[in-house]
């Protein structure tokens, strides 16, 4: 009887292709963000600057806050988070490419290529899904690398958000979440299937696909990290502190009053690193695990 389950879990596997998606997804989204995470944690502190009275370093900039952060924290400071990122991101990741792969399947003709539209609005129904399903652990994600919340796990900081906010505590932030992850996602889609389409097809079938995938998913990554930048900031704003802002509006009338147009792009360069960097990574790795188990 043990022979046999694992053989039968195999079968599922075979035959169940948008679960096979969910599992290349869920594994490039493992090795993307333990690779990535510091410029996750740092681009958060720049968005969140702490008072210098509070220990944070007295000029501020991506460096000296991985200095101060190394300094104060040790190394694995720069992966503090990293167990509500992989909580976020593995089955995040996982959810977004199983999901893409089905309304593919539905909505786009087999063996045809996506045709610009279609990219952007498959793009951002995916992340939309996976969005909205792994908001409460995104919350806790973005106040454990903030610096300003201390929890002692995942279960105990959902118990805490619970118990003073309720609900709406584990969803704040929902709306610049998916203001930045849907656009990002839709673009990120259309700028990496056009690329693709632009490369002679015969290069796929060559040892050089893997550092395509990846050259074209950085294109892209940098492309729409810059776009959605803004959104970032807000969602960071909005989830920190929640009794501060209750709304989009006020958190964009702080930054412009405090901080001006430039508040807006505040972490652009360690999140746009890591949010292309990331990407591409994935998206090599998901292309690659989809061709080896005979899905591409």
């Amino acid at each position: 009887m043990s022979k046999r389950a694992p053989q039968g879990n195999m079968d599922i596997l075979a035959n169940n292709p948008v679960l096979k998606s969910f599992v290349a997804g869920s594994f490039s989204g493992t090795c993307s963000t333990i690779l990535f995470q510091p410029l996750d944690l740092v681009k958060t502190r720049l968005q969140n600057p702490i008072p210098a009275t509070l220990g944070a370093p007295a000029t501020p900039g991506m460096f000296n806050l991985i200095g101060h952060i190394v300094e104060k924290e040790h190394l694995r400071g720069l992966w503090k988070g990293m167990t509500p990122s992989l909580t976020r991101t593995v089955p995040g990741v996982g959810l977004y490419f199983s999901s893409l792969h089905w309304l593919k399947g539905k909505y786009v003709e087999p063996g045809k290529e996506l045709e610009p539209l279609q990219a952007v609005v498959l793009g951002v129904v995916a992340r939309s899904m996976s969005g909205v399903c792994m908001i409460p652990i995104t919350v806790i994600k973005t106040r454990y690398e903030s610096g300003v919340y201390e929890y002692r796990g995942i279960t105990s900081a959902l118990r805490a958000i619970y118990k003073t906010e309720g609900v709406k505590g584990l969803c704040c932030g929902l709306v610049p979440t998916l203001f930045r992850d849907a656009p990002f996602s839709g673009l990120y889609l259309l700028f990496y299937s056009q690329t693709k389409q632009a490369l002679p097809q015969e290069w796929w079938n060559t040892q050089l696909a893997a550092p395509l995938h990846f050259s074209c998913g950085i294109l892209a990554g940098l492309m729409a990290s810059a776009v959605t930048q803004p959104a970032d900031v807000i969602k960071t704003k909005m989830q920190l502190y929640p009794e501060k802002y209750n709304n989009v509006l006020a958190v964009m009338s702080h930054i412009q009053r405090k901080y001006g147009m430039q508040g807006y792009f505040r972490g652009l360069v360690p999140r746009m690193l890591r949010r292309t960097l990331m990407a591409a990574m994935a998206w090599t790795v998901y292309e690659q695990m989809m061709r080896n188990m005979g899905i591409k």
